[in-house]
């Protein structure tokens, strides 16, 4: 990166002066920063010329002093031009630190990944959640393995992450490590928060995503339809792990809530909302915001089938979830019973709470909004689709509407 640069050698007159020599001081000036240092050299003001900044006279003392200054001037714009060439962050102090010999330390990029993921893990339960460090965690791996397939290093400097670099990685990410195209981007992502401290604390002049502009594509988010949601919950089974997955599954889609929402739900969370009727009063595990959610008669039939259920007691929870591997293993089996040919997971409860049970029966989309915690209505958005059978009836209404014209 070029700068500018000039050097100016001047005398100072200490404090209680009356008479006699004064120190010289150099001031350096890059890209208009400035930052002086004595050069450990005296000079009597009466044969001290200001402009060029050097004694007068043709004495030998004065000889010598200049020829000291000018030593001191090349030594300077020598180091100044090894900096640019090398590309090292060049400012008006970290050239007077490489000159006086305190040169910092380079920083590199994995040293600070690393410093930023032991502070994470120490906040987790606090600031973040475990699932954010492990995605931190296997960007960093993704990083170190890049940068030996790569350059074959183990490291590098922060200053060496440029565009190029960003590219590099994302060409890696989907090329060697077979990541999607919104897996690829995220680890991009979560490289960037990275980059940012380096150029928060001054450690990188040069954004290097600056132009790098990568676009997440959208994702298909499966949902149940109005009849596949009924002929789920009509089912009947006769194995109990079926019947409670299946139970828990349709809680979900009345309420929104994630599995590991439903998992943590407490009793205490189910209260008397301001209309009378019980409301799930709880907060989100993921972004912490509160939900407030009015119960539907499903939802409210299956809590009144599991009030007395064992581990309901035993652990102070609404319902029995089991873990979230058995649920969605036997949600399998469940979806080829009901014969329901989509791939059954339990996040599609949430979805389909959105879109076939809010939505699609005109829940606004800002009420929707608040009941799934969401800090952002554009989250809710991506969550909700509109159905044909929506769209069909929107426009007969509409036909209705331009008929009495």
């Amino acid at each position: 990166m070029r700068t500018t640069i000039s050097l100016l050698f001047s005398l100072r007159k200490p404090k209680n002066y009356k008479v006699g020599e004064m120190p010289i001081y150099l001031r350096i000036t890059v890209d208009g920063q400035r930052s002086e240092l004595a050069v450990s050299r005296k000079c009597d003001p009466a044969r001290w010329d200001a402009a060029s900044g050097r004694a007068t006279g043709s004495k030998a003392d004065s000889r010598t002093l200049n020829a000291f200054l000018d030593d001191i001037q090349f030594k300077i714009f020598e180091l100044h031009r090894k900096m640019s060439e090398a590309d090292d962050i060049l400012t008006v102090e970290t050239l007077k630190n490489r000159f006086v010999g305190k040169e910092e330390k380079a920083r590199t990029l994995l040293a600070v990944f690393e410093d930023h993921n032991q502070k994470m893990k120490s906040l987790v339960g606090q600031e973040f959640k475990k699932s954010t460090l492990q995605r931190y965690e296997t960007c960093l791996m993704h990083t170190k393995d890049f940068m030996q397939w790569q350059y074959n290093i183990s490291d590098i400097p922060i200053t060496k992450v440029n565009f190029a670099f960003l590219n590099d990685f994302e060409y890696y990410l989907r090329s060697v490590r077979k990541c999607g195209n919104n897996s690829a981007i995220k680890y991009i992502k979560n490289l960037g928060k990275i980059v940012r401290i380096c150029l928060g604390n001054g450690w990188l002049t040069v954004d290097p995503y600056l132009n790098y502009k990568p676009k997440q594509k959208a994702v298909h988010r499966e949902v149940l339809t109005k009849e596949e949601l009924q002929r789920l919950n009509k089912k009947r089974f006769s194995i109990e792990r079926l019947k409670t997955v299946r139970d828990m599954f349709v809680f979900c889609c009345y309420t929104g809530l994630s599995y590991v929402d439903v998992h943590k739900l407490k009793r205490s969370e189910l209260v008397k909302g301001i209309d009378g009727d019980l409301w799930i009063y709880t907060r989100r595990h993921k972004t912490d915001t509160f939900s407030r959610i009015p119960i539907l008669p499903v939802a409210l039939s299956i809590i009144r089938n599991y009030e007395d259920h064992p581990q309901c007691a035993v652990n102070n929870t609404l319902l029995p979830v089991m873990s979230n591997q058995k649920m969605n293993a036997y949600l399998k089996e469940i979806a080829d019973l009901c014969k329901i040919k989509k791939p059954l997971t339990f996040h599609i409860a949430r979805h389909t709470f959105a879109t076939t049970v809010t939505l699609n029966n005109g829940v606004p989309i800002e009420s929707v909004s608040k009941m799934m915690g969401h800090t952002s209505i554009k989250t809710t958005q991506i969550y909700a689709k509109v159905m044909d059978h929506k769209i069909s009836s929107d426009m007969q209404q509409l036909q209705k509407k331009l008929s009495v014209i």
